[in-house]
């Protein structure tokens, strides 16, 4: 078991005990300078657009390539854990987010809150939770079949808590928009789901390289949001005053989370690896998986909708790095190889859906 331990600490992400600035951050910063610089508009911008249709679809399809369903079978048998941290993604994350309409329009104009809010609807990462879980020593399976679990039911979720949440606020939720998002994020993911038996060799063995192309695909899709923003002149929207108020509003709903998400599991009787997966999956938002369906759900308004979501992402790991070294220090040494036989069986997992 140490062994798989070791094993599953290697399979994950490796991330310093002081996170500053992510890489992955700077790539997306000088993306969103870029569109500033120099937007796409005209035929530039039709070309964008269809280039962002085929990388969401691309990125979609490679999850469900990637995404093992017999892990996901497996991981039902925890099923309190993974209730938990989908209650924590699609329900408490959203009501504190309706909580901090009271701020519009004193503190957050109404762009800003419904990105926002949409922050708050989007699913839980996946590779940042494994990592943080193992650093501190959590229950790694858990969090794999968790973030699985909470990407699966963010493709459903997400755009109908949107309609119903965000309203107009999100381009309004018609039949089309449905039928956009069925064709975009639904339908490659399926394609990948069916095509995985014969192309999963494949995916594990150039695992690094898809990487970047994942990563290369949210970037096409930041620099189509941010340059249609620029030319629907959404730049003189957002001060210096509001920005920093929305980095205060985020560092709030982070700390209300990270503390319900340790301290309630413990009430509702889950042991100490247990509730740091709970903690680690439950309190963070995808970046990778929210770009896109922002794209599909705000359109010319997607650069304001996913202005939060960013900044959230990088608060996230910087924090989050922080707490798993402490985790880390207060576990027993011993506490490291010990896992209860309840516990969900480990397998080398699948390249994660996301960041």
């Amino acid at each position: 078991m140490e062994q798989m331990n070791r094993r599953d600490r290697r399979s994950t992400l490796r991330l310093p005990s002081w996170l500053p600035l992510d890489p992955y951050i700077l790539a997306l910063l000088a993306t969103v300078l870029l569109a500033m610089l120099l937007p796409a508009s005209g035929p530039a911008a039709t070309v964008a657009d269809g280039a962002t249709t085929a990388a969401v679809g691309l990125l979609f399809f490679l999850y469900g390539a990637r995404l093992s369903t017999r892990d996901a079978l497996d991981g039902l048998r925890h099923w309190r854990l993974h209730l938990t941290v989908l209650v924590c993604t699609f329900a408490v994350f959203p009501l504190l987010g309706l909580a901090t309409r009271g701020l519009v329009p004193t503190v957050l104009t109404p762009q800003l809150h419904s990105g926002l809010l949409f922050l708050c609807l989007v699913p839980s990462t996946i590779q940042s939770s494994i990592a943080f879980t193992s650093m501190a020593r959590g229950n790694v399976p858990a969090a794999i079949c968790a973030g699985s679990f909470s990407s699966l039911a963010g493709m459903l979720l997400t755009p109908v808590l949107a309609a119903l949440l965000l309203g107009n606020g999100a381009g309004g939720f018609s039949g089309d928009a449905l039928l956009k998002i069925v064709l975009q994020l639904l339908v490659p993911f399926l394609a990948g789901q069916v095509l995985r038996r014969w192309i999963g060799g494949f995916l594990a063995r150039h695992r690094t390289l898809l990487g970047y192309l994942d990563r290369g695909s949210v970037l096409l899709v930041v620099y189509a949001a941010f340059s249609e923003g620029m030319v629907a002149g959404v730049r003189h929207q957002v001060t210096p005053a509001r920005l920093g108020a929305l980095l205060l509003v985020e560092a709030g709903i982070l700390a209300v989370m990270l503390a319900l998400t340790w301290h309630v599991p413990k009430r509702l009787g889950f042991d100490r690896p247990d509730r740091i997966a709970i903690q680690f999956a439950g309190s963070k938002k995808s970046l990778a998986a929210g770009l896109p369906m922002a794209t599909v759900l705000f359109g010319a308004q997607a650069s304001l909708a996913v202005l939060p979501l960013m900044l959230f992402h990088q608060m996230q790991l910087m924090v989050c790095a922080v707490i798993a070294k402490r985790r880390a220090k207060e576990c027993r040494p011993e506490a490291a190889t010990e896992m209860p036989a309840s516990r969900v069986p480990v397998r080398e997992p699948s390249a994660p859906l996301s960041r």
